[in-house]
């Protein structure tokens, strides 16, 4: 039985989601339990070596979970053979550039969405990265939630009949940092630093629906800056110039009609911070983050309008519970693991680079046609 050791270069694992789902939650996490599993015996064994540009935090990082690799000098990295995969959480703005000399030394890439700025920046890395024939996957988590992934299950098991619709509800109120911090970076909310919630969550809602429900055809959205102002991390007050809400309308192939609202300037009044409830002709089902619930047509009650008399139906108490029978793993954690395969024995990966820019072409759509006030089609996108 071997070890397969692969270096890895973790750039911009400083950061909240970085640090915590990529390096605490999965890389570490697969340390822990003695490295991937594979059928044989063996192993893989990820070798992060965390990159950033604030050495205080990264030699702090590095120590809080007993890695002996940091550096504040990306190129020296890339250039050292034993670091086969490209990992990058970086701001937006910066990702582009970085992936772009990962994949000129030969590096595998491996990366948060948006891939790039820009549809066109997205589709550049895709090309660049089949041009040199490396190996490229972009993170997907939601695929791996277990409300969805039980979602899914209902869906392969063709349990709707023919679906209808689609409604999902995502998001919370990010405190405006002046009376309490807000819960996220405030370049999330500048514009010109890569942030609003367009750019930030099409590109989520493109593989989820890609996948569980059929191709994006058309999108139609508006999106909204609700708080004009708020309070950064250091205290001070800034122009908020990017979207904080998005109201948007989907038509997949098939006919299937989505209806999706994403907003940091919603309060909760639902079972978790993402919904989707899907409806069909035999029946119906609504997924959070971990739980699953479904109505089916032959326990469908026989609801009647009429507001003169206190509603007589318990209308969440008639749903029934889609049970675990697995057990469930951190998403980004299975994701890594199957891409650690792929770039070891070449199991399938199938969300490369192009998938990326899948969900940077939606993101472009819905601001354009925020801007135009019209819907606007989705073309097939190809390399």
């Amino acid at each position: 039985m071997a070890e397969h050791k692969v270096g890895i270069i973790m750039n911009g694992v400083t950061g909240r989601m970085g640090t915590n789902q990529h390096l605490i939650r999965s890389i570490v996490a697969i340390r822990k339990q003695g490295g991937v599993k594979l059928a044989d015996g063996d192993t893989i064994m990820p070798e992060p070596i965390l990159v950033g540009r604030q050495e205080h935090k990264l030699r702090a990082l590095a120590e809080a979970h007993q890695l002996s690799r940091w550096s504040t000098n990306l190129d020296e990295c890339l250039d050292d053979p034993s670091n086969r995969i490209y990992f990058d959480s970086q701001m937006t703005n910066y990702r582009a550039d970085s992936v772009k000399r990962a994949i000129a030394r030969g590096k595998h890439i491996y990366c948060e969405k948006p891939t790039g700025a820009t549809l066109q920046e997205s589709l550049e890395l895709a090309r660049l990265a089949a041009a040199a024939g490396v190996k490229n996957g972009v993170v997907q988590d939601k695929l791996f939630l277990p409300g969805l992934l039980k979602l899914k299950r209902l869906v392969d098991a063709g349990y709707f009949g023919k679906i209808l619709s689609v409604r999902m509800e995502f998001g919370y109120w990010v405190f405006e940092g002046d009376w309490q911090p807000g819960q996220r970076p405030s370049w999330n909310y500048r514009k010109e630093d890569g942030g609003g919630i367009i750019v930030d969550m099409f590109a989520h809602w493109r593989y989820v629906l890609d996948n569980l429900f059929g191709a994006i055809r058309a999108v139609s959205c508006l999106g909204m800056t609700h708080i004009p102002r708020r309070v950064d991390e250091q205290g001070f007050a800034y122009a908020a110039t990017a979207d904080d809400a998005a109201y948007a309308t989907f038509e997949l192939e098939g006919g299937i009609v989505v209806q999706a609202n994403s907003s940091w300037c919603v309060r909760v009044n639902r079972e978790d911070l993402l919904t989707i409830q899907v409806d069909g002709t035999e029946g119906s089902a609504v997924a959070g983050l971990r739980d699953c619930k479904t109505q089916h047509r032959a326990n469908t009650c026989k609801a009647v309008w009429n507001p003169d008399i206190p509603n007589p139906y318990h209308f969440q108490e008639q749903w029934q519970n889609v049970p675990d029978n697995q057990l469930f793993d951190n998403g980004f954690k299975v994701q890594w693991e199957l891409f650690l395969k792929h770039i070891v024995i070449d199991t399938p990966f199938p969300w490369g680079l192009l998938e990326g820019a899948k969900g940077t072409q939606l993101s472009d759509l819905g601001l354009q046609s925020w801007r135009e006030r019209r819907w606007i089609d989705v073309p097939d996108l190809t390399l």
